[in-house]
């Protein structure tokens, strides 16, 4: 049936036991197509090389009425004109990746380099944030402007959730700039791989400014380091799990990070040499120089039959997990309650700057520097980091100890028993 494609005659058009078609009188092969749910499609029919060809425009209402319809039709059709095939060029399109489409190709082909606990932080953020905002977005039609959304939207708590995980785990994804900054950095990542591969010519997320962010590094004072030691024997006289509080000092003794402390194994531990032996850190393998006073807190540590790690947890052969516990209450008790444990590694660093230690022999300590283990380790005796670690811990477990004069030796642990 041929009529007059009007808005009137579009939603006065009747539904019937199956499809019918109206087409317009003006305009050759553009039509309405009305299905028996009473749902209606303006399409357009036409040759091409000789084969009749039928695509959808799309449903009428918002954004499609039966001009702007008609007018995508006759761009369509100067298509055809120009020889080119718009059905087969909407087909195709289909068959472009996604976002969602590159980043299962990124997870398998583009972190062969990557640590396991990066994966999975990456992992996270794909399927929290990337994916939500971006899976469905065509990877060659992203632009600048989608990146800069997709950053906006973070910060603003559009992907924060609060997602059960199994039948006891919990995933609190949070919002705001510094989620936001890192999600775009993967982003990022994530693209250039797809240059790499050949499915951009550029970048979009390069150049996208970032937000600024308020650093929330706390550093300790004397006085606070003693208050954070008196907690310390507060809390193990009052019964808290020794093993616990000997990790937490182990962590304000050597600045080291949380993994490798809870993932430290006695073969890991030099006594002769005086470092620990880090084969698997954040940045690689590395080498810890111990202070005199660190020294002495990992001997006085018993070890466990059977169970390699320095700090064992209640499964047998098992690492320490989930200190986080306990520090909280240690904390409180100390009255420092914006401190982290990822503070105590900058209360280490702060005590060695303040000392006046250069900040290249801090970020040495820290496991910032670039040499490789092996030579490094030839030398340690003499090495001036040595010096540095032995002045920051010694000082450290002085105040820990409530002196800010004399360096006191850290009292031991109270010995964990056996599990």
């Amino acid at each position: 049936m041929s009529v007059k494609l009007t808005k009137r005659i579009v939603d006065g058009a009747q539904t019937g036991e199956r499809d019918i078609y109206l087409f317009d009188e003006d305009l050759i092969g553009f039509g309405l197509k009305i299905t028996p749910a009473g749902r209606k499609v303006y399409l357009l029919q036409y040759r091409f090389q000789g084969s009749k060809k039928r695509m959808m425009i799309g449903v009428h209402g918002s954004p499609w009425t039966p001009d702007q319809a008609r007018e995508e039709a006759k761009r369509l059709l100067g298509l055809v004109s120009a020889g080119q095939d718009p059905a087969e060029q909407k087909r195709q399109l289909k068959t472009l990746p996604t976002v969602a489409d590159l980043c299962a190709h990124y997870l398998a082909e583009g972190t062969m380099h990557k640590k396991a606990s990066t994966l999975y932080v990456d992992r996270g953020r794909i399927e929290r944030h990337i994916i939500p905002l971006l899976g469905r977005k065509k990877v060659h039609e992203l632009t600048r402007t989608d990146c800069e959304r997709f950053l906006k939207a973070i910060a603003e708590g559009a992907t924060a959730a609060d997602i059960k995980t199994g039948s006891r785990g919990r995933a609190i994804v949070e919002g705001g700039p510094g989620t936001a900054n890192r999600a775009l950095g993967l982003l990022g990542a994530i693209l250039t791989f797809a240059v790499h591969r050949g499915m951009r010519t550029d970048n979009p997320a390069h150049g996208v400014r970032k937000y600024r962010e308020n650093r929330r590094d706390r550093f300790l004072s004397q006085e606070e380091l003693a208050r954070l030691g008196e907690a310390l024997a507060k809390v193990e006289s009052d019964g808290g799990n020794p093993v616990a509080l000997a990790a937490i000092r182990a962590l304000i003794l050597t600045g080291c990070r949380k993994g490798e402390i809870l993932g430290l194994r006695w073969c890991d531990v030099d006594f002769e040499r005086g470092c620990l032996l880090l084969p698997d850190s954040k940045t690689g393998s590395k080498v810890v120089l111990l202070g005199a006073p660190a020294l002495q807190h990992f001997g006085t540590l018993p070890r466990i039959h059977g169970n390699g790690f320095v700090f064992p947890g209640v499964k047998e052969g098992a690492a320490l997990v989930g200190i986080e516990k306990i520090w909280l209450k240690v904390r409180d008790l100390a009255g420092l309650k914006d401190v982290t444990l990822h503070g105590l590694r900058h209360a280490f660093a702060s005590v060695g700057v303040n000392a006046g230690l250069s900040l290249p022999l801090v970020g040495a300590l820290l496991g910032h520097s670039s040499e490789s283990m092996t030579a490094r380790y030839g030398h340690l005796a003499s090495d001036p980091i040595r010096q540095a670690a032995d002045r920051i811990s010694s000082q450290i477990a002085a105040a820990l100890n409530g002196n800010k004069g004399e360096v006191v030796p850290l009292g031991p642990a109270r010995q964990a028993k056996a599990h």
